[in-house]
């Protein structure tokens, strides 16, 4: 702790030094004024925690002070020293922050009392203010977490059977999103290294792209392509971004990096459009280890790819039909009339297969390596066939998957990868219908499935995982419990407690504060 001494009589500071063992009670004095106006000169240089001062001195007085610190520096403690003739003059100034009023000549054991009584209360509210501090910085990590996942829902697949109200936009920062122009910014890092190497800066990449968004964008990690951080951004901000974000992976990674820019949108529906069209930016960039900014909008020529092919390629999938696939994408390849027609094509196939491959394996631990390899070949294009054959051997592994799932002797692998999805995805808006849909099995014969395998139905299962969660936010953070209930993925705090007391006896706050006849275990 830091003190400042403020005297007009030298001996009198010199004194006080003599009295104590500074360093030993925990204590440095930094600093010695002889009136108000020096000693308020020297609070920015040494930035004192306490400051020890008379009360009569020339060109401004201990009461004068004490006000000006008061005032513009509200957190510094003061101990008052004078004479006992001065004590109704320097009562009146008790509640400027004045913690201790001693008498001169001081008395040692008091001084050091005061100064420990000071010290011990600075340290409580220091602890505190760690405590909210750190507090605020794990909600807004959590809402963040919960934030991306809920973007990724709109700009997938995923959007069927969604019910995300206005209030829950809101309270995710996505509103303002979903209802002005936005732009998509998809970004790779590229370096002259080992992709292993290249992946261990992957996270302090992310951070420092979540760092740049502020509050004009987004930023988000999609696992299809895990490589790269996307973001959505007001249509104003987007050149100014992507410049910032260039920059900073040059000075602060020595990376460059490669941008795919996608056309404008608005509303929620036209989300997904939006990314896919910043992946198809990205799609066509060179393999040069350079940085890069491809702009979607500024595309004039639009392969016809319809939405028919889309339910085609899915039909096949679904139908285990490799023949027929492999016929269907060497056809809708070789029709295309240019080079650039075709790697857009072959960018829009990717696209889809990387998405639909995530229904089949959430966490892409099977097939990442096979997209990437036909990312590569669609930049390196050393032959239409090369690509042709890449993304037909990525469709037929999707295909295997698709059929792994559907095996009823399977059952135990639906229903691993449905856990591994509510494992990441519990906090957002999930039904079992939904999920059905997304595997692409029957909604009765999941939730048959799901009950012998786990053991629980899926709704327990997810009320499970909710409360589990909302448990180690209640012990180990001071967020309020209206925040945890939406962090935790219920739409009010109301009704998060009644299911917490439901499950564990007790209230949230009840189990905070450790009480409750069965101390918060489930019943």
């Amino acid at each position: 702790m830091k003190v400042l001494i403020t005297d007009d009589e030298a001996q009198v500071r010199k004194g006080l030094l003599w009295k104590l063992d500074w360093e030993k009670e925990g204590f440095t004095v930094v600093g010695e004024a002889s009136n108000g106006r020096e000693a308020l000169r020297l609070m920015e240089e040494k930035e004192p925690d306490i400051v020890l001062t008379d009360v009569r001195m020339p060109i401004m007085d201990g009461i004068a002070l004490v006000k000006e610190l008061a005032s513009s520096y509200p957190k510094i403690r003061t101990i008052i020293l004078s004479g006992y003739a001065d004590f109704e003059y320097v009562r009146a100034s008790m509640h400027e922050g004045v913690k201790r009023y001693l008498l001169k000549p001081v008395d040692p054991e008091e001084l050091s009392s005061a100064l420990k009584d000071i010290k011990d209360e600075l340290i409580r509210e220091k602890a505190e203010e760690y405590r909210e501090e750190r507090a605020k910085k794990l909600m807004e990590d959590q809402l963040a977490d919960i934030r991306e996942q809920y973007l990724l829902q709109l700009v997938r697949d995923e959007w069927a059977g969604l019910s995300i109200s206005e209030e829950k936009l809101m309270y995710l920062g996505l509103e303002a999103f979903c209802n002005q122009e936005v732009r998509f910014l998809s970004v790779e890092i590229r370096g002259s290294m080992s992709r292993s190497d290249l992946r261990a800066l992957f996270l302090p990449f992310r951070m420092i792209c979540r760092e740049l968004a502020g509050e004009r964008a987004l930023s988000f990690v999609d696992a299809s392509y895990p490589h790269m951080v996307h973001y959505i951004s007001r249509i104003d901000d987007v050149n100014k971004l992507a410049t910032d974000v260039q920059r900073a992976a040059k000075e602060f990674l020595g990376l460059e990096s490669v941008i795919g820019l996608g056309k404008p949108v608005r509303g929620e529906r036209a989300l997904k459009s939006g990314y896919e069209s910043s992946i198809l930016a990205w799609g066509q960039s060179s393999i040069n280890i350079e940085s890069q900014l491809i702009d979607d909008n500024k595309r004039e020529n639009d392969p016809d790819f319809p939405d028919e092919a889309v339910k085609v390629l899915n039909a096949y999938i679904e139908q285990g039909n490799e023949s027929l696939l492999q016929s269907f994408l060497t056809n809708l390849l070789e029709r295309q009339s240019s080079v650039m027609d075709f790697t857009l094509t072959a960018n829009r196939i990717l696209l889809h297969l990387n998405l639909l491959a995530g229904k089949y394996d959430p966490k892409r631990a099977e097939v990442g390596e096979e997209v990437w390899k036909c990312q590569i070949s669609i930049w390196e294009l050393t032959s239409y066939q090369e690509v042709i054959h890449q993304l037909t051997e990525l469709s037929n592994r999707i295909m295997r998957m698709a059929s792994k799932l559907k095996t009823p002797a399977n059952g135990e692998e639906v229903v691993s990868q449905v856990k591994a999805y509510m494992d990441i995805h519990y906090a957002t808006d999930m039904s079992l219908a939904t999920l059905a849909g997304q595997f692409h099995i029957n909604a009765a014969y999941l939730s048959e499935l799901f009950k012998a395998q786990v053991g629980q139905n899926f709704t327990d299962y997810l009320i499970s995982l909710r409360m589990k969660k909302a448990k180690e936010l209640l012990v180990d953070t001071g967020l309020k419990v209206i925040d945890i209930a939406h962090i935790c993925g219920f739409s009010s705090s109301g009704y998060f407690s009644t299911v917490f007391k439901k499950k564990f006896g007790v209230k949230p706050i009840d189990y905070r504060k450790g009480l409750g006849t069965e101390g918060g275990e489930e019943k």
